[in-house]
């Protein structure tokens, strides 16, 4: 992003709590941010979003204000929790209690920053779009005409 150019001026910029990951003020330099992170700095206006270019490097895409206010997560895995409460794991590491019943592994879910709600969820279908995160063809647009091939490819976040 070219806002500082050394060490120093790195440091006193995050220390300054500029910068924000996911709605949270970071003050650590080397915290790490992951695919579909939003980056945000309040103090200029910006709003960026992490994702893949094809050879599998983070790219750092810039978006408006509405689009920071949500971030999509890959549905890695659902269970009960204690006294059998629902819960979901992201790509990201969030647990989310009480999700909609429709909602599967493999799908993508479309997650409010500020509260931590679903607000809206896209099936794990043959035909959608979806970046692949896999190894050989990471950050490419695919489109498959079966659900199996697709598993075959890669497991596929949208």
């Amino acid at each position: 992003l070219k806002y500082s150019l050394t060490y120093n001026e790195t440091k006193k910029v995050t220390m300054s709590r500029a910068i924000k990951v996911d709605g949270k003020v970071r003050t650590d330099m080397c915290f790490p941010t992951g695919f579909q992170d939003v980056v945000t700095i309040d103090k200029t206006g910006e709003f960026f979003r992490m994702l893949f270019d094809v050879k599998g490097r983070f790219l750092i895409h810039r978006i408006k204000k509405e689009e920071a206010s949500y971030k999509l997560c890959g549905v890695k895995s659902l269970s009960t929790a204690a006294k059998g409460i629902p819960v979901l794991i992201t790509h990201d590491g969030r647990t989310i209690r009480y999700p909609d019943p429709l909602v599967k592994v493999h799908d993508t879910i479309k997650l409010d920053i500020e509260s931590s709600k679903i607000l809206d969820h896209i099936k794990f279908e043959p035909g959608n779009l979806a970046t692949s995160p896999g190894v050989r063809i990471v950050g490419e647009l695919v489109s498959s005409p079966t659900k199996r091939s697709t598993l075959a490819l890669s497991t596929l976040c949208t």
